[in-house]
């Protein structure tokens, strides 16, 4: 358990998360973790103790990490969602209720999962260069924790004024791309999601198969002004995918490359700057996710 991910108090957190296993008279043990890395080392020990599941409760980056750990293992993990934005949750259709997550933690089902990988770190949500990853560098943690969702908001309407496009230099199994661009997003899953009110922002024109496609999706987004830029998300919001503006892409592995070079983000955390190189790995990772509802 990530005792700083969300706004609720560790203490309340994990009594709840205690109570939801012990009323389903589940076996269970909960660790808090340290600091980044140390939800890697955990639930590796936890798969290598053949613990039969391994459950993550914070946010996209504590996936992120356990994930690490778990991929290519078959340790089922489960996520109880207790991040800022909560995206994987969201496309896999995991509640953030924590009594309900624990249900399907302990009764919902194991489906196969892509994972992406940076230069050897795990990615289940994206990676990105440019303008997003600028926006997460500046919501910083006490932002998250004082405005929740809206510290990302925030973030994108100061960095929206002083970001600038680059010349990124794109190569996706193989063909190049040169394309001058605010960012470029290389997602796992298809959707983002914001929390107030429930938006869905389609990431890939197939975006419910693209956590299970065996693909990475390349976003390329234009626009270089605050107007576009948000007439680019509203229309993502209201209309789907595509349009002017964005550029797509589907590939295996993708190389990128931009001048002048582009901060990283990694599922939500910083992770420095371009260059950078993205590789898919098909159904790595098994997710509880809850039973279909017909």
């Amino acid at each position: 358990m990530n005792p700083a991910a969300g706004k609720a108090r560790a203490r309340q957190l994990r009594t709840r998360i205690e109570r939801a296993f012990a009323r389903a008279g589940a076996d269970f043990e909960i660790t808090l973790t340290r600091g980044p890395g140390h939800a890697t080392e955990l639930a590796r020990a936890a798969a290598a103790r053949g613990c039969r599941m391994v459950c993550a409760a914070g946010g996209d980056g504590t996936l992120a990490e356990t994930a690490s750990a778990l991929a290519g293992t078959g340790t089922p993990l489960a996520l109880i969602p207790r991040g800022t934005a909560n995206q994987v949750a969201f496309n896999l259709g995991i509640p953030r209720n924590i009594e309900a997550a624990v249900q399907v933690a302990l009764h919902g089902r194991a489906v196969e999962v892509d994972v992406g990988v940076v230069d050897g770190r795990v990615f289940t949500l994206a990676a990105g260069a440019g303008l997003d990853a600028a926006v997460m560098a500046r919501a910083t943690p006490a932002l998250k924790e004082r405005w929740g969702f809206g510290a990302y908001v925030y973030a994108m309407l100061k960095e929206s004024v002083t970001s600038h496009r680059r010349h990124f230099d794109i190569v996706a199994d193989g063909r190049d791309l040169h394309v001058g661009a605010m960012s470029v997003l290389i997602a796992n899953v298809g959707a983002l999601y914001t929390a107030f009110p429930n938006v869905r922002m389609p990431m890939a024109p197939e975006p419910d198969s693209a956590w299970h496609d065996g693909m990475l999706d390349v976003v390329i987004v234009e626009p270089a002004s605050v107007p576009r830029f948000a007439g680019l998300l509203a229309r993502l919001a209201v209309v789907g995918f595509g349009g002017a503006g964005l550029l797509h892409l589907r590939a295996r592995e993708v190389e990128l490359h931009a001048v002048p070079p582009a901060p990283v983000q990694i599922d939500g955390d910083p992770a420095g700057e371009t260059p950078v190189t993205a590789v898919a790995l098909p159904a790595a990772l098994r997710i509880m996710v809850p039973w279909p509802t017909s």
